[in-house]
């Protein structure tokens, strides 16, 4: 092929190449790669099988995809886990959220696509907003999406990051909100909250969830707890003479991954965590910041999936 001219078989290649591109790293649906590409969803398929066919994605995409996919196995292994996840990072943008959310909304997509009824249970958070953000629209009326947590600010108004109206919204499922505050007042009120019919409804929901997806939080000054209100400044100087890493759908957890006798856990209202089961309860969490309370809530099994960035993985690696 002459340089510079650009052939149609020099085109078909470069197609190829962007929706293997799409496809293995980006992790778009082939309904999205038509979109994306202005092809019919059967000339996506045909060009993702060209990438394979033509071995574009080993001379063009081996690279970088082969350490994550290292990252991964070495993860699962020390931690064993069900799944885990390993997105290239963009050196210049570490945190950056856009390539886990992806990510786990790919993942998300496998379970929303079963033709029988499935229970998806979520927390919170900005990475599992972004995620429900990356999820196509679809019509999933058979499936049902679950709160593991109460929506509620302290001053009475919603949480901007809860996930999972919008992923209720964007899949045209029934939703089943958790109907508490993030904390009761004390355990007697939690404890009579708890005893209301729906309450009990969605807790066994959460307890049967086929997928689980939840963020992650630090246990410092930018913790979600601390940044809402939730907790005072000396509460969080407590909880870290207590040991506290770490919360999930505020859960506060030490560095072993063990939830802390307090003050603070014997008020949450959330769904209580999984823990060692079957089902797949999978954290989409990356950062320095979140790298003790990711660490600890892996030690802990209290998920067994872990959807992350390649810089976090390598620091969980140390």
């Amino acid at each position: 092929m002459n340089a510079g001219r650009l052939t149609p078989e020099a085109t078909r290649l470069d197609d190829a190449a962007r929706a293997g591109w799409l496809y293995y790293v980006a992790g778009n649906t082939q309904d999205e790669i038509a979109r994306k590409l202005g092809v019919s969803r059967q000339s996506a398929q045909r060009l993702v099988a060209m990438a394979v066919s033509e071995r574009l994605i080993k001379v063009r995409m081996d690279h970088p995809i082969a350490r994550c996919m290292d990252l991964g196995r070495a993860l699962s292994d020390r931690f064993e886990l069900r799944h885990c996840d390993v997105v290239p990072s963009d050196p210049d943008a570490p945190d950056l959220l856009t390539g886990i959310a992806i990510a786990a909304a790919a993942e998300l997509e496998k379970t929303l696509k079963s033709p029988e009824q499935k229970i998806v249970s979520l927390g919170t958070g900005r990475a599992l907003k972004a995620t429900v953000e990356q999820l196509p629209r679809m019509s999933c009326p058979q499936h049902i999406v679950v709160s593991r947590l109460g929506n509620m600010m302290q001053d009475g108004s919603a949480s901007p990051y809860n996930a999972t109206i919008r992923l209720a919204e964007r899949i045209d499922a029934p939703h089943y909100p958790y109907p508490l505050p993030v904390l009761a007042r004390s355990p007697s009120e939690l404890a009579a909250m708890q005893s209301q019919e729906a309450v009990q409804n969605t807790i066994a929901l959460c307890r049967r969830a086929d997928l689980s997806l939840v963020g992650i939080g630090q246990m410092d000054r930018g913790a979600p707890l601390f940044v809402d209100g939730f907790v005072s400044a000396a509460e969080m100087d407590r909880l870290a003479e207590a040991g506290a890493v770490g919360e999930i759908t505020s859960w506060v957890y030490d560095r072993d991954g063990r939830v802390i006798d307090c003050d603070l856990n014997a008020r949450v209202a959330s769904a209580p965590l999984p823990h060692a089961v079957a089902l797949p309860v999978i954290a989409v969490a990356s950062g320095e910041a979140k790298l003790p309370a990711i660490r600890a809530a892996l030690i802990g099994k209290l998920v067994n999936g872990l959807i992350t960035s390649e810089a976090t993985a390598e620091r969980l690696l140390l």
